[in-house]
């Protein structure tokens, strides 16, 4: 590990909450969201990226965009000390944390170059990158592509998903448990087709959720993400 530390990196930990578990030193990139520290897996927070083996088409031409993902993952990071502060476990034991290299905040880093999608619920200047990579025509934005959760739904079986114990070796099932929404009448998650043609779910206890009409109930949140619904923002 390189014992000089740029002063961003350094703020970083000092500044991290108090009970938050940080990761420092080099990485390997697993994909274009995923990266392994001293033999613990680290899925980057707030994005989504092409799986590894996606195709996207690129001026009428297949392009290997998941593979490209990889790559730029591995440019952006490049051998460098890399800090990683876990905001969350994710169902496979996975810590999900934001990342930050000496320069790069490599979650929006990725999200601005085009390469990764900000996920419902990022911090707005995730939106924000999202947008104007958009406007540029940036890196998956500059092609015809499924969304990487919707690829993942329609793809199963080219996405094989590491068992909990493989995933990480802090697994704690009571941690990475998914909530289930569920009650005697069966699932509670309202997915709803809007007339825009937006897919939306809604989780019981939110804003429009007694007023929403159900075409499809979902008991978990992923359920509804693989059937191609995204969250309420509200």
């Amino acid at each position: 590990m390189l014992r000089i530390v740029a002063s961003g990196l350094l703020a970083l930990v000092l500044f991290a909450p108090a009970h938050a578990q940080v990761f420092e030193g080099t990485a390997t990139v697993i994909d274009g969201d995923t990266i392994d520290m001293t033999g613990t897996r680290i899925r980057i927070a707030h994005i989504d990226a092409p799986e590894a083996n996606q195709v996207c088409l690129r001026e009428g031409e297949d392009w290997a965009c998941g593979s490209n993902a990889t790559a730029e993952l591995s440019s952006i990071i490049d051998g460098q000390v890399v800090v990683c502060t876990v905001i969350d476990t994710d169902i496979y034991g996975r810590q999900v944390a934001t990342c930050q290299a000496a320069i790069f905040n490599i979650g929006l880093e990725l999200v601005r170059r085009g390469m990764a999608i900000a996920v419902d619920g990022a911090p707005h200047e995730y939106e924000q990158a999202s947008g104007i990579a958009g406007q540029l025509n940036s890196g998956l934005w500059g092609s015809t592509f499924a969304m990487p959760w919707e690829w993942r739904a329609a793809n199963p079986r080219a996405t094989p998903q590491p068992s909990p114990r493989e995933a990480s070796p802090h697994y704690n099932p009571q941690v990475s448990q998914e909530r289930v929404y569920r009650d005697a009448k069966g699932c509670l998650i309202k997915g709803n087709r809007s007339r825009r043609g937006e897919w939306i779910y809604h989780l019981p206890g939110r804003p429009y959720y007694e007023a929403t009409r159900a075409e499809e109930m979902f008991c978990t949140e992923s359920e509804a993400r693989a059937a191609g619904y995204r969250r309420s923002r509200a």
